[in-house]
């Protein structure tokens, strides 16, 4: 089982969207390294973190499971849709993206400031300098470290 953390801006979608659709497609990724952690690296049972991003309060909102192996994101070929790319097509698509199901919101979220505090977090991607990926591997260590604040607040 790999872990993730993936970003997304809470107004567009959220955790508690996702909580109440139980089970949704992640899309919209229009990066490529981002694109070939989905169709390499991520597989069905790993875990992620939701991170709401670009808001007053950043910072880890919750769980969910990664639910499909990579597909085409059909988002992508459709003119209305805000990332529309001409370039991927039916026939030959260029994006992709996976299924993730919801697991559990936390009581309170795990902030972006928080995250910085602890020295055994400081190699995260998300606390690089000039990350702007949305979607990044995490190692075992960190998830581990993270779920362990979250059970404290929540014990």
């Amino acid at each position: 089982m790999k872990y993730w953390l993936m970003k997304n801006e809470p107004e567009d979608y959220s955790i508690d969207d996702l909580e109440m659709a139980g089970t949704d497609h992640w899309d919209g990724i229009r990066n490529y390294q981002v694109r070939n952690y989905m169709r390499d690296e991520m597989s069905v049972g790993d875990q992620a973190f939701f991170y709401h991003s670009s808001c007053k309060v950043p910072g880890i909102f919750g769980i969910m499971e990664i639910v499909s192996e990579a597909y085409p994101d059909h988002t992508a070929w459709d003119p209305s849709e805000h990332y529309h790319d001409p370039r991927s097509t039916p026939d030959s698509p260029v994006w992709l993206m996976v299924d993730v199901k919801f697991v559990r919101k936390f009581e309170s979220p795990v902030t972006l400031k928080e995250l910085r505090t602890h020295p055994e977090l400081s190699e995260m991607r998300i606390l690089q300098r000039g990350n702007r990926l949305s979607v990044t591997p995490l190692s075992r260590e960190h998830w581990d470290f993270i779920i362990g604040l979250t059970d404290r607040e929540e014990g």
